[in-house]
Order: structure tokens, then sequence, then C-alpha cells
């Protein structure tokens, strides 16, 4: 058998890119923020950096931690998850000692830019919400975005308080929150499927991100529609790898809100469960080198959803965690309210049924970290 190669991922949560990098053959050489205990059994190794999310990564500390997992291995190169999208000169550190397998620094700083992005939309004919960089004479008519926000718990209502320099606004639109996964190869691109996002407010956090669920309900024409605004979205900016795109879709009109260019939130949903369909990680190094391999994704319904903690969990108990609950908390660890605690998923014959049990294990897992009944 020849010797497995290595690859480092790094990420908020490096869980999902981990599982899905085991099963394409590598072995998986985390840094994330949380460590939880299945994404270090998929890790050959893992370094969790301290501080938390809320802190963001560090160029320094990031960087020995890389160096400290690469040692003298050879390594394919480096695959970077949510947590970059306002760091864009951290991925370009680390192009300068490996080769970063996904979007370049100048992509990521293009697309996060609020202004430089709605021009590409404009000049790609797509809709996009208006934005300003001024307080708006409407507030209520609006939201406030911190650029390279992710995860949806930046978005506030506009209250008249001081911003800082990373604040915009953007108008808002009504209507459904449709994500499409995507691979590219720097001129043409394939979705490999469509999944419908809903929100799970948070003290100040009225738009947090809750979880997704597949397959969304889209007609022919709108999910033709998508798929030409992607592509020429990826022809004008070059993208590689797996991203997403996130649109609000209505009866009449629809708006791209943003790309994520880089491997998501939904991973969890289009993973193949079947060995032979293939894996998205092996999809997103084929894609960065240039090839768009099929990914097989089934019609059933999937969903998952993050677990936020309602209150301070001061000790995670001792759980039977269930085979479909992910992202871990070691048993003894402490976790604030409003952190994630972990992820769940569920599968079903449709996405409404997928949907239904994934907020009834979600309810199910809180009450055993929380000792009460369910």
């Amino acid at each position: 058998m020849p010797e497995q190669i290595g690859v480092l991922i790094t990420a908020l949560s490096g869980r999902a890119l981990a599982a899905s990098a085991r099963r394409a053959g590598y072995l998986p050489l985390v840094v994330d923020f949380f460590g939880d205990d299945d994404t270090r059994a998929f890790a050959s190794d893992l370094v969790r950096l301290d501080g938390g999310v809320e802190r963001r990564f560090e160029r320094r500390a990031l960087m020995a931690a890389l160096d400290r997992l690469a040692g003298s291995r050879p390594v394919a190169g480096v695959v970077y998850g949510a947590g970059f999208e306002d760091r864009p000169a951290i991925i370009d550190a680390i192009a300068r000692r490996w080769r970063v397998i996904g979007n370049g620094a100048h992509t990521i700083a293009r697309l996060k830019d609020p202004c430089a992005f709605a021009a590409l939309c404009r000049d790609c004919g797509i809709a996009h919400p208006e934005i300003s960089p001024e307080p708006p004479g409407q507030p209520r008519s609006w939201i406030s975005r911190r650029r390279g926000g992710a995860g949806g718990g930046h978005i506030r209502a506009v209250d008249g308080s001081a911003r800082d320099g990373g604040t915009y606004y953007q108008r808002k639109v009504a209507g459904r929150t449709i994500s499409a996964l995507f691979i590219a190869d720097g001129r043409n691109s394939r979705v490999i499927g469509f999944s419908e996002q809903w929100v799970a407010p948070g003290a100040g956090q009225p738009y947090r991100y809750g979880g997704a669920v597949r397959p969304a309900a889209l007609d022919p024409a709108s999910a033709t529609s998508i798929a030409e605004a992607i592509e020429r979205v990826v022809a004008r900016a070059g993208l590689v790898g797996l991203n997403s795109a996130d649109f609000i879709i209505s009866r009449e009109h629809s708006w791209l809100l943003e790309i994520n260019p880089r491997p998501g939130a939904t991973l969890d949903l289009f993973e193949p469960q079947e060995s032979e369909a293939g894996t998205l990680f092996a999809a997103h190094l084929a894609a960065c080198d240039g090839e768009l391999h099929p990914v097989c994704v089934d019609s059933a319904g999937r969903a998952a959803a993050i677990v936020y903690a309602e209150h301070d969990i001061r000790r995670v108990p001792v759980i039977d965690w269930p085979d479909w609950a992910a992202d871990r908390q070691p048993a003894g660890s402490f976790v604030a309210r409003g952190e994630p605690f972990c992820t769940v998923v569920a599968d079903a014959p449709d996405a409404a049924q997928a949907s239904r049990l994934v907020h009834a294990r979600s309810a199910r897992i809180l009450a055993a970290a929380t000792g009460r009944a369910a």
C-alpha cells in the first residue's frame, strides 16, 4: 500500500474537512479552535488554538502550529475552511511556506470587500442587495454587517450605535436563503447541490447561522439561473475548489448575497455516504488542479444543525454520544452560553422530514448536556 500523504487543514472547526480528507486517503493534520473528540479521531495530529473563535486567527500562532504539525514530513499543502474571510494576509503568508489548495489571498480580499463584490455582481449582471458604507437614513430597511464576517453572528439591526471601520450596511431583501455548494476550476463550475438555511437567533445575534437542509425546493428555472450566475462569477473571479454561494430567493426576484470562497458549513449535507461516490475533499483537490470531478449526491433529505449552549455548561457531562452528533465536546470541558456545543445531522426521505428530525435531535442532545429531560 502506498504511503499516505499528509495534508494541513485549518478552519474555525476542522472536523468536516478532516473527515472527508481521511475518507479520501490523506492524513489530516488539523489546526482549529475546538479540538473536539471526533476531530481528534479523524486527525493524524491536531493543534487546538487558544482563545476561542471570537479571538480569530493570528498569524504567528497559526504558522507555528502548522510548522509543528508539518515537521519534516511531506505534505500536499494547506486546505483552509471558515475563519479567513477577513484574514487574506494570513493566507498569503501560508502560501509563501506551503501550497495553498484553494483560492488565493487576492480572491478572498476581492470577494469579501463589499464594494468590490457589489461591482463584480454588477459586471456579471447579477442582482445584489444595495450596500452603503455610511449609516442609512431609514435604518429599519437595512442591516449592518462586518467586512469579512461569517456565520451570520456579525449581522445586526441598524440601531444608530457607533460603528467601527469594518462595518458596512446592506438593504434588507425578503425571501428564502438558498445556498449552492459548487466546485470550480478557475473558468468553469459545477453545482453539487442546493440547500436551504435557517437562523438560530442568539443574544444580540438575530441572524446567527442555525443550520441547513437539502435538497432545497427550487424550480428548474431558478436552479438554472443560480448555476448560470455562479458560472459568470467563477469566470470573472477565477474561483477554484469547493465554494458556496448564498442567495435570497423570492417568488419574483433573487439576489446573490455573498460567495464563500472556501469549503463551508454545508459539507455535512453533501459529503457522499457511499465510498464509490467519491469525497468532497478529493473533488476540492482535483478542482484546484483544473479538473471538475463529478460528486454523486442522492435526492433524499439531509439536515445539519448547530446546537448552541443556551446557558454556560461548566462541565460537559459524560455523554453517550449518538452517531448523529458531531463536533463532540470532551467531557469536563467548559462551553459558554451562545457557543456551539455540537452539530446534529438527520437523514430522512425528504427535506421536510429531515428538518423536523434534526430539530428534535437538537433538543435531545442539549437536554443531555444540561441534565434535564428532553
